[in-house]
């Protein structure tokens, strides 16, 4: 498959690493430079964000309403950002925070389907992670085609900005995965279904797997869940059932709070020495130990 356009992935890690760091007039040179239209929004949305915690909320709206007058929108759980607290109460931006909500829109896609070279025996539908996209699930999950597995990869239909997805409601979750395995080819009837994830698509992925909704799942492979919360018991027995989580991971703490109830639903919880929120660099040889 041709490679990624990664700019705006690479932006983002940098700037939320400035951020972090409290490096704010840096992080705004960075957007500065940027050009990167398709996701104007996007990138609003952080100069606000960044603005607002400089101590600028003035500079904050101002950013935010001449993005909005061009047409960007967002949905207003995340303009009630901590680093927006200060603009809450102004009407201003409460007529912007109004007026977004009137623009927003979901947008279902058809799942990417991609078979392996092989006759496949089985299916992997994977879930992206907040802020991502069908194609970053392609790309991070491709090992499971050299193990003659079917990839699947379904993208949210909640958008809260233009270019920005995510799996805020399970009902809304479940739908979507639902309408992409009701597209499956009749070549991959009767596989076996294993689903996965990562970050927020690993908790919509264990839901699915735990509740059986919208259909039963054999396997779950979740990477860095963000977890909420979890139903009362697993409606079936799952293989595989593993967990992927590294030791520097800010998750770390969700996932081993939760650890009892998903060793209990069967899972295995494997920590991955040293790694952040991201895809370990081994995880081929992971997949292969799994599937």
């Amino acid at each position: 498959m041709p490679p990624m356009d990664t700019r705006y992935d690479d932006l983002v890690d940098h700037v939320e690493a400035q951020y972090g760091e409290g490096r704010y007039a840096e992080a705004l040179t960075a957007l500065d430079a940027a050009d990167l239209p398709a996701h104007a929004a996007e990138l609003a949305h952080l100069r606000a964000c960044l603005l607002g915690a400089s101590g600028d909320p003035a500079a904050a709206l101002a950013t935010l309403q001449s993005a909005a007058a061009a047409g960007a929108w967002w949905r207003p759980e995340i303009l009630e950002d901590d680093d927006l607290e200060a603009l809450q109460a102004n009407p201003d931006f409460r007529h912007l925070v109004a007026t977004s909500a009137e623009r927003a829109t979901d947008d279902p896609t058809p799942a990417r389907i991609t078979l392996p070279a092989v006759p496949s025996v089985g299916v992997v539908v994977a879930l992206h992670g907040a802020g991502q996209g069908a194609e970053h699930a392609r790309r991070d999950w491709a090992g499971v085609l050299e193990l003659g597995y079917a990839l699947v990869c379904v993208e949210s239909s909640r958008r809260m900005s233009p270019m920005y997805r995510t799996w805020p409601d399970p009902a809304q979750a479940a739908a979507d995965i639902a309408r992409a395995l009701a597209g499956l080819p009749a070549e991959l009837a009767g596989l076996p279904v294993v689903a996965a994830g990562f970050s927020a698509g690993g908790r919509v992925a264990l839901n699915w797997a735990f509740t059986a909704e919208p259909s039963p799942a054999s396997g779950v492979l979740a990477l860095a869940p963000a977890l909420r919360e979890l139903p009362a018991s697993a409606a079936n027995k799952l293989s595989p059932a593993t967990i992927w989580i590294g030791t520097d991971d800010d998750l770390l703490e969700v996932v081993d709070a939760a650890a009892d109830a998903l060793t209990g639903f069967g899972c295995e919880i494997e920590r991955v020495p040293g790694l952040g929120h991201a895809f370990p660099a081994d995880l081929a040889d992971r997949l292969a130990a799994k599937l």
